[in-house]
């Protein structure tokens, strides 16, 4: 797991999830922590290291 801090596309806080490098490429919903708006995200993995890291409203 690693720790990524990244600003919440509804209420602008800046907040962390824990990413799983375990699997390459995910998409998938997550809540924020302050605002509690669900947030898609996805990210890629190569070797273990976050290449690409998107946090988007589904609206």
């Amino acid at each position: 797991m690693k720790e990524h801090y990244f600003t919440c596309p509804y209420c602008w806080e800046n907040i962390s999830m824990l990413l799983d490098n375990s699997v390459s490429k995910q998409t998938y919903i997550e809540d924020c922590e302050v605002c509690c708006n669900p947030i898609q995200v996805s990210v890629q993995f190569l070797n273990s290291e976050l290449i690409d890291f998107q946090a988007d409203s589904i609206e």
